[in-house]
């Protein structure tokens, strides 16, 4: 129902990546950031194998399924919904060890002898079915049950418990137990709540209402926009700026021109600064010096455009463009 797309911060840090100076002081700390989101996209990916394998006609899917929750927005990684059950999937792709400690609630992960806390997965899961709960009532659909399962998806890391809690212990698995899993709480929940109809209502109804997260990435890391590098990137190498030669943009490095360098610079600010740009703010990102070429570019480029002469902009119809 909801197919899974490369997040929204992910497209933002390789963004920022390509627009900050190789000798910026944040580079290490975005790469890192990066690193750690591309590891957890990777480790939802891992699961579609696992998941292929559910029957269509039962099993309604939805990924990166974001929805209002009060003042802010649930994020949950993978929604498996059938007219019995809501079933949560919080993936974890992580090394070492990771240890569940039910005694003082938290999650901490071993490597190398040393140990580091994160949030705990069964809590963010907890949150989420109160979420879906808060989501089913509101927009008046039966009290279907919603229950969760925490899926280690690195094939290499071990899992450790502590504490005595044997129901939160059986919703922790690893990915290739996945499928006898699921099975279990087809056995655990038998009752058909939604109809065929109110089924498709429900599936429908949770895409309509998904809301990408606004992020500020600029801001998460304290960067000003005049430290980031104007001008047409490269999509072979990433040479910043490229030039206009033969009415084409042209990459010296490459020897190469491209057909792509005005989208993708044009991706990269409304990645990084802006969902509308304006003739003036083009000229001085993408170092076009002519209003009349600014202006053919930005309405050959598909935009939609709104205003008139000075206050027209120009925007895309969905971010990411």
């Amino acid at each position: 129902m909801k197919e899974r797309t490369t997040p929204l911060i992910i497209l933002m840090l390789e963004a920022l990546l390509r627009r900050l100076p190789k000798n910026h002081e944040k580079r290490p700390q975005i790469m890192k950031e990066l690193s750690r989101r591309q590891a957890g996209y990777h480790g939802e990916e891992s699961l579609d194998y696992y998941l292929s394998r559910l029957p269509d006609k039962t099993y309604m899917i939805f990924h990166d399924l974001n929805l209002p929750f009060g003042k802010y927005n649930c994020q949950i990684d993978t929604l498996l919904l059938t007219k019995n059950l809501a079933l949560i999937l919080e993936t974890k792709y992580m090394t070492g060890t990771l240890t569940f400690d039910f005694e003082n609630g938290q999650f901490f992960q071993t490597v190398d002898e040393q140990n580091k806390g994160y949030t705990d997965p069964i809590a963010q899961a907890e949150m989420h079915k109160d979420c879906i709960k808060e989501f089913l009532a509101k927009y008046n659909f039966p009290s279907l049950t919603v229950d969760y399962l925490v899926v280690v998806s690195n094939h290499y890391s071990v899992l450790s418990f502590t504490g005595n809690n044997p129901e939160a212990k059986q919703r922790v698995c690893k990915s290739h137990h996945l499928l006898k899993k699921i099975t279990m709480f087809e056995k655990m929940y038998t009752n058909e709540i939604l109809s065929e109809k109110e089924l498709r209502k429900l599936s429908k109804h949770l895409v309509k209402k998904n809301t990408p997260p606004t992020i500020q990435i600029l801001d998460r890391f304290d960067i000003k926009k005049g430290e980031l590098l104007p001008g047409l990137h490269c999509p072979l190498c990433g040479h910043l700026p490229m030039i206009r030669k033969n009415r084409k943009w042209y990459c010296q490095p490459c020897d190469t021109f491209s057909s792509d360098a005005l989208a993708c610079a044009l991706l990269d600010y409304f990645l990084l600064y802006d969902s509308k740009i304006t003739n003036l703010e083009f000229r001085n990102f993408a170092l076009i010096k002519s209003v009349d070429a600014a202006g053919r570019h930005l309405r050959a480029a598909g935009l939609t455009s709104s205003g008139e002469k000075k206050n027209r902009s120009y925007s895309p119809d969905t971010i990411p463009w």
